[in-house]
């Protein structure tokens, strides 16, 4: 008797340090897919394996997340499957959240309930669209925030003992690629030598700050003193850019999650964008709200400070959460209060049990 082939399934390619490969795991986990449904695949962004042919055929921009799906059409376990690779973070949790619903044909194996995360209304789509476009916008940029987190030499200090050793890491397989091409040991197009030389060069102008980051700049060059003087000009304006996302992503949360009292699609987005950005400004995953946006707020500086504008009582009353013994006058900005709703789920407890990333 011959077994029936399996149903071919999802692969998601993620990293679990990347911050908008947080966004599709907690959607996994909000959505209730089995373990067995979805296939992860790790990609060690910080040894440069996002840049090996075998993971530029999958995604050539060289990132993660990336969701790899069998057609519909080939569902069939007698047809040869094909595939298709989602790269775009908003288009695989939209992926997600359509592909596992009571109206959905899915072969599900799991019995969790699927609750649906779209926007239920034009104007929240609107809303919701408005949230995610700001955190995925340049001025918002978590990763660009990450490399451009040293203003002082203190701060350039620490980024230094963090970031250099995964930024040579990632110039030493770079340059393995290019010169295994060269020797014809991989064969690679032009177009992806092209790239990886584009990577070798913008990853070393980082690095060539962060390799004397560890000094004072009276110990360096006159050379290395004018690349540091850049770089502190480029990340105070990268940072004094995050204020107006700050301030726009506060008009626009309803309350305590994105869209009101239920989480949605937009909330993904954010919980990821908002555990990196507290990590950056010296948060924990175990901070509160209010300790978490001071510590933004200082971080920031210049006196900048969100709006307390959300009663504490009534948010923790819509999210479900104790809130006895708060005074009904007390408020606290509504990044805060997002902050505390989302931290109790038990799908952040999972994506970041290991701490913020």
């Amino acid at each position: 008797m011959t077994s029936t082939p399996p149903l071919p399934k999802a692969s998601l390619y993620y990293y679990n340090k990347s911050v908008w490969a947080s966004a599709p795991l907690l959607a996994l986990e909000e959505k209730g897919y089995g373990a067995d449904e979805v296939d992860l695949k790790e990609v060690d962004l910080s040894t440069g394996e996002n840049f090996t042919p075998a993971y530029l055929r999958i995604n050539n921009n060289a990132t993660v997340p990336t969701l790899v799906v069998p057609l519909q059409n080939t569902l069939d376990p007698e047809i040869e499957s094909r595939y298709k690779a989602i790269k775009d973070t908003k288009a695989i949790v939209e992926f997600l959240d359509r592909s596992r619903s009571p109206q959905s044909r899915t072969h599900s194996t799991s019995s969790a309930p699927a609750p649906s995360l779209a926007p239920a209304t034009i104007a929240f789509s609107s809303t919701s669209n408005k949230i995610i476009e700001l955190l995925h916008s340049e001025a918002g940029d978590p990763n660009a925030l990450m490399f451009m987190n040293g203003r002082n030499e203190e701060q350039l200090k620490k980024l230094s003992e963090s970031l250099k050793p995964i930024l040579v890491a990632k110039c030493d397989a770079l340059d393995q690629l290019i010169e295994e091409n060269k020797q014809a040991e991989v064969k690679v197009s032009e177009k992806t030598t092209r790239f990886w030389e584009m990577k070798r060069v913008a990853t070393s102008m980082i690095l060539d700050v962060l390799e004397d980051g560890e000094k004072p700049t009276s110990d360096l060059d006159d050379q290395a003193k004018g690349k540091r003087g850049e770089y502190f000009k480029a990340a105070a304006q990268a940072w004094a850019g995050l204020k107006d996302v700050l301030v726009q992503l506060s008009k626009e949360i309803i309350g305590p999650y994105a869209l009101g009292d239920q989480l949605s699609i937009a909330d993904l987005h954010l919980a990821a964008w908002t555990a990196r950005i507290a990590m950056l400004a010296g948060g924990e995953a175990s901070d509160d709200g209010n300790t978490v946006v001071r510590k933004l707020e200082e971080h920031i500086g210049d006196s900048f400070s969100l709006p307390k504008d959300f009663s504490v009582a009534e948010a923790r009353r819509r999210a479900g959460l104790p809130a006895s013994n708060i005074p009904p006058t007390e408020r606290q900005a509504r990044l805060a209060a997002f902050w505390d709703a989302i931290k109790e789920r038990p799908s952040w407890k999972k994506v970041y049990a290991d701490g913020l990333h």
